[in-house]
């Protein structure tokens, strides 16, 4: 694969990564509490950063969800895009593709998703009914993407008759919430094998966000270590410190190289499955150890709930489990190679 990146995701990431580190601020992340923030929301979409995905694709997405984790912005982007943008680019039906990507270009749509099934959905002549405990940035959503138990995909809107949504506090402040439909209205969107594809581009698109999540934490360890001193040195220079720190930088390279390479070949249009889950694996399994690392490197400081770095350190572990646990990649990777051996 190719792991350099076009002129315009490179473009994109670089405007990304501006915007979030002008606006993603300490203070501002602090005041945000679990909602989105309004105006750096607008931000993106003003530079269209959401509508752009469309374009510069999975690996376009990923460069910018690596930018959003490292400063831990609290919006719902990586939810939009993965459970938004792409899926209707790529199965919706033209009059879907021409109402609904708009919206969520100009942020007056905000999307995310019911991933992944669970079987506690049923849909009978269009309409669902069923709960999903939580739902990622629901209490931001206007709409749904939602697999029903046989894994068709659905297109909720949240302020439909017959949905209902109670706040869910998760370990990341995301805003999310329990969904609760009963017979409500929806739409189809796209046929029998969509679900596979939009869970394999969500979950590389959320490794790509770990990706982030765990750079960030590390920059601020590196930073901490370098200046504070112990014994009159820097802790950097601590052996301990460094080979912590050297382990920990290890598992963030993997982690990106591993959602690189699964976001180039389903761009590609190449076998994936298996690459996926690598991610999906590395992700979950090494990014709870890296800002596990990024926290006990900090000290006493990393026990201190208002500091930037305990941020790091709750995405990183929500991440963990959204991404699922490695035990259950690992089985589930297991049977694909099984069933493509």
């Amino acid at each position: 694969m190719d792991f350099h990146p076009t002129e315009e995701q490179a473009a994109a990431a670089g405007l990304a990564a501006r915007i979030f580190g002008d606006l993603a601020t300490h203070e501002r992340l602090a005041a945000a509490g679990s909602g989105s923030d309004a105006e750096l929301w607008k931000a993106l979409t003003a530079a269209g950063l959401i509508g752009a995905v469309e374009d510069i694709g999975l690996v376009g997405l990923v460069l910018l969800l690596e930018e959003q984790g490292r400063t831990t912005a609290q919006v719902p982007y990586a939810a939009t895009c993965a459970y938004g943008v792409l899926p209707v680019a790529a199965h919706g039906t033209a009059r879907q593709r021409a109402r609904l990507l708009p919206a969520l270009a100009t942020g007056e749509a905000v999307a995310t998703g019911a991933f992944p099934a669970r079987g506690r959905i049923t849909a009978e002549g269009g309409r669902l009914s069923g709960t999903a405990p939580a739902v990622p940035w629901l209490r931001e959503a206007t709409h749904v993407l939602v697999p029903d138990g046989q894994r068709d995909l659905w297109l909720v809107r949240t302020d439909a008759p017959g949905v209902r949504s109670s706040p869910v506090e998760t370990t990341a402040p995301w805003s999310a919430g329990r969904l609760t439909l009963a017979g409500a209205e929806a739409e189809r969107l796209g046929t029998t094998g969509a679900y596979a594809e939009v869970l394999a581009a969500a979950r590389t698109a959320f490794a790509g966000l770990q990706a982030g999540v765990c750079a960030g934490s590390l920059a601020r360890a590196v930073e901490y270590t370098g200046t504070r001193e112990q014994f009159g040195r820097p802790l950097s220079t601590n052996q301990g410190v460094m080979l912590r720190a050297a382990d920990a930088y290890m598992d963030t390279e993997a982690i990106r190289a591993t959602a690189y390479e699964a976001a180039w070949r389903i761009d590609q249009g190449l076998p994936a499955s298996e690459h996926v889950l690598t991610a999906a694996w590395w992700a979950a399994e090494a990014g709870k150890r890296v800002v596990h690392a990024g926290q006990h490197l900090h000290g006493g400081m990393g026990a201190d709930l208002e500091h930037p770095v305990h941020r790091h350190f709750l995405w990183g572990r929500q991440l963990d489990a959204y991404l699922g646990c490695g035990s259950e990649l690992l089985a589930e990777l297991g049977a694909v190679l099984v069933q493509e051996g």
